[in-house]
């Protein structure tokens, strides 16, 4: 099947700040911004870019669970708020828990795609920090099949995690494997340090790997992670214009400027079956697969990743769910500074999930920027170097435990 009938391009990426623990503007105690800041000052920072709102022919808004965080629905009504020229607008919602960016930027491309839209405004977001915790982890268990809740873990989506890392351990050694999630923390908070926007940036632990290390306490928490190994609950949004070649032309940007998707893959699992192997991520496996066959190239020719961690064992089963290594070899691959952003593979460059943080509903969106910065030379301090010879990045958003998958792969305009 072909699925590039025409040339779709993303460009004018904004993040706003991922606030939660760890920035120093943030206090539980204090009034924070609610949903519509974030929508607005996303919104606001692509038109910006792009000519404002009367360059905009459709809008695409990714959320999760704003009708149980912020009693709040109908999502597309805020469009019309970020500028005056989008009133009367189409603007649609799309959910899919954590992998709800990633289906919004689906949306966008198929509406390019489908010749309804030269430029689509494409935004994520997500405010969750309004319930404590605890409260929090029910929510959240809604990406998965509810009618488990009660079987599960207190905390349910560390418990389901802490699941898969038991058995990841207990297959292939534990004690290698911890080495692997702590040196992908470690990464996280040091590409983070260097990402004004992200969650973790004011952090300041020297040796990250020891903090890592820390043996994970089930009385407390989970049986086999530790907090570390969880991305924090976080506040942010996240936008880019999805276009055409006319999208382009009509709001004066040049494709140096932008990103082309050259492919992708959409897949989706049974969430109401458990997962066949608990050290397996099969669904991403197969979007990647797809992915990279959409778009003719391999694994060797990308030159950057955004992968969904969160949790770090989601980033140890991602590498070989990917094939940079075989079952059991991805923490050791890890641990060896592979990923790293000086390694063989750089991924999730201001921090990822763990590090940037996790607003579920943006995550995908926020990928999708990461990597527009990054090929076009616009991360700053975060900038890593792409070899000219592999121009191309890849991002994987998941929501729920491997059930709602998006890969895409882009290249340099």
């Amino acid at each position: 099947m072909k699925k590039l009938r025409k040339k779709v391009y993303m460009t004018a990426g904004f993040n706003t700040v991922s606030l939660g623990t760890g920035r120093k503007e943030f206090h539980p105690k204090k009034p924070r911004p609610g949903i519509e800041h974030y929508i607005k000052e996303s919104g606001e920072g692509t038109l910006s870019k792009i000519g404002g709102g009367k360059n905009i022919d459709e809008s695409v808004i990714g959320n999760f669970m704003a009708a149980r965080f912020n009693k709040q629905a109908n999502l597309p009504g805020f469009i019309p708020m970020i500028d005056k020229d989008l009133h009367g607008k189409p603007a649609t919602s799309v959910e899919g828990a954590c992998g709800s960016g990633g289906l919004a930027l689906m949306a966008g491309i198929r509406s390019v795609l489908a010749e309804t839209a030269d430029v689509v405004l494409t935004i994520g977001v997500e405010v969750q920090n309004t319930v404590k915790a605890i409260y929090g982890a029910d929510i959240l268990a809604g990406a998965g099949w509810y009618q488990e809740r009660k079987k599960g873990h207190a905390y349910f989506f560390p418990g389901q995690f802490s699941d898969r890392a038991g058995a990841y351990f207990e297959k292939y050694g534990r004690e290698k494997s911890r080495k692997g999630l702590a040196r992908w923390f470690r990464n996280a908070i040091e590409n983070a340090r260097l990402c004004p926007t992200a969650q973790e940036f004011h952090n300041k632990v020297e040796d990250l790997e020891a903090l890592g290390m820390s043996e994970p306490n089930g009385r407390t928490f989970v049986d086999n992670l530790n907090v570390f190994d969880c991305s924090k609950v976080s506040d942010g949004a996240s936008s880019i214009a999805i276009v055409s070649e006319e999208g382009l032309e009509k709001i004066g940007i040049e494709k140096k400027d932008a990103i082309e998707v050259v492919g992708w893959g959409q897949c989706e699992a049974d969430i109401t079956a458990p997962p066949e192997d608990l050290t397996t991520l099969s669904t991403i496996k197969m979007a990647a697969e797809e992915a990279l066959a959409s778009a003719g190239i391999t694994i060797d020719d990308l030159g950057t990743i955004e992968t969904h961690d969160c949790f770090t064992i989601a980033g140890i089963l991602a590498v070989e769910a990917l094939g940079f290594a075989k079952p059991g070899g991805g923490a050791d691959f890890v641990a060896e500074g592979n990923t790293a952003r000086d390694g063989k593979i750089p991924m999730n460059t201001t921090g990822g999930l763990i590090g940037w943080g996790h607003p579920t509903g943006a995550t995908g969106v926020h990928q999708a920027v990461t990597i527009w910065e990054q090929l076009t030379g616009r991360a700053g301090d975060a900038q890593i170097n792409i070899d000219p010879k592999k121009p191309y990045g890849l991002t994987i958003n998941m929501g729920g435990d491997d059930v709602t998958v998006v890969a895409i792969v882009y290249k340099r305009g």
